[in-house]
């Protein structure tokens, strides 16, 4: 299947200079599942629906403050690679060109869509993030907006002690903010906004909460998804409250861009962040950790790069993650510094120190084994 099979029209070419007034007003009228952004008639970036309702940029700002870049896809491009560039690039939606001629837009919803029939060989257990970051239902929103910009994410579990209670998102967070704005008119902003930080997550949460077991397949969680019109769930064990995981459209979307071949597939989240090092470098890095424990055999391997506001002499202060697919389930590992390079590198001295671990645990219950074996025969 390409791209051509499931591209769309239903998209609004504007330019960079274009006011958000009305862009906004193009969204309300028309409906498009995205906006294509040129500048001289040339492709600048796209703007989602989401990104245009979480600002509240002033009407004026032009819509290249809002645009992302993304990168455009060949109308013969296969499924497989798109999904990669989608998730390499952060992004939900990518322009399809044929030639020079603007053919339509994908989205993440029409690839899931597209293709959910054929995910029934993947389990949750396989995609989801089992390094989570979480939430007490107590603290407050303004805690969950740091903790949602520190890690990168868009969405938290929040919980009771060690129980799921609910789960906040950026779009609830917006959508809080939005309708708090509305309902009290023009005021004191600021003293709006640090009341509204003060107030408890459990406030304004969503609960219950749509959840997945580690079991279920990927084509039903991606079902579920659509039905409760979210773009992630919390993992629990069957049975209990407890988070064991989180798993979204883009962990499914990854998972379709695993190979199976001899070569490690090694994918790199923001990949425009790899100033001062290069993707040869980190998938060399990445294979050397994994050739010292030739026992552990990685399917593929997930480097994502988060990049902070704060910056060193000009340098952004970047957030690495590192996460191995293997034989022996998932290890990971993160990190920060100055730069993609000094990041990465704190990152996968992380992960190493996991890997041993991991092997560690494996060799001490061996040993464990031999040992009652042993005294078996006495």
């Amino acid at each position: 299947m390409n791209i051509s099979d499931i591209a769309v029209s239903e998209y609004v070419e504007v330019d960079v200079d274009e006011r958000l007034a009305k862009v906004r007003s193009i969204f309300e009228r028309e409906n498009p599942k995205g906006l294509v952004v040129t500048e001289d008639g040339e492709y600048a970036g796209v703007v989602g629906e989401k990104q245009l309702m979480r600002s509240r940029m002033e009407d004026d700002t032009k819509v290249s403050a809002v645009m992302r870049p993304a990168p455009s896809v060949d109308r013969h491009e296969d499924v497989r690679e798109t999904a990669r560039l989608l998730v390499e690039g952060d992004v939900k939606i990518a322009p399809v060109y044929e030639g020079e001629k603007l053919y339509g837009i994908v989205t993440v919803d029409q690839i899931l869509a597209a293709v959910v029939e054929s995910l029934d060989a993947i389990t949750v257990g396989q995609i989801a993030t089992e390094d989570v970051i979480g939430i007490g239902e107590t603290e407050s929103v303004g805690h969950a907006i740091n903790r949602l910009r520190e890690n990168g994410v868009s969405r938290l579990p929040v919980l009771n002690d060690s129980d799921l209670a609910g789960v906040i998102t950026t779009n609830d967070i917006v959508e809080f903010v939005v309708r708090d704005q509305e309902r009290q008119g023009s005021g004191d902003r600021a003293g709006d906004i640090d009341r509204m930080l003060d107030i408890p997550v459990y406030d304004i949460m969503s609960s219950p909460v749509v959840t997945a077991t580690e079991d279920e397949t990927a084509r039903a969680v991606v079902e579920r998804m659509f039905d409760n019109e979210v773009s992630g769930l919390v993992v629990t064990p069957a049975g209990t409250d407890n988070v064991a995981g989180i798993v979204t459209k883009t962990d499914v979307l990854r998972a379709l861009t695993f190979t199976e071949q001899d070569s490690m597939d090694v994918q790199i989240t923001n990949v425009d962040l790899l100033d001062g090092t290069s993707r040869e470098h980190v998938v060399e890095s990445i294979e050397q950790v994994a050739d010292k424990y030739a026992e552990m055999q990685v399917i593929h391997a997930h480097v994502r790069l988060h990049a902070h506001k704060e910056k060193l002499r000009g340098t952004p202060l970047i957030q690495c993650q590192i996460r191995l697919r293997t034989n022996e389930g998932q290890v990971g590992g993160s990190g920060e510094g100055y730069g993609a390079e000094h990041a990465f590198h704190v990152a996968l001295d992380k992960l190493e120190r996991n890997v041993l671990e991991i092997k560690g645990v494996n060799a001490d219950e061996e040993y464990r084994g031999q040992l009652l074996r042993k005294l078996g025969e006495l």
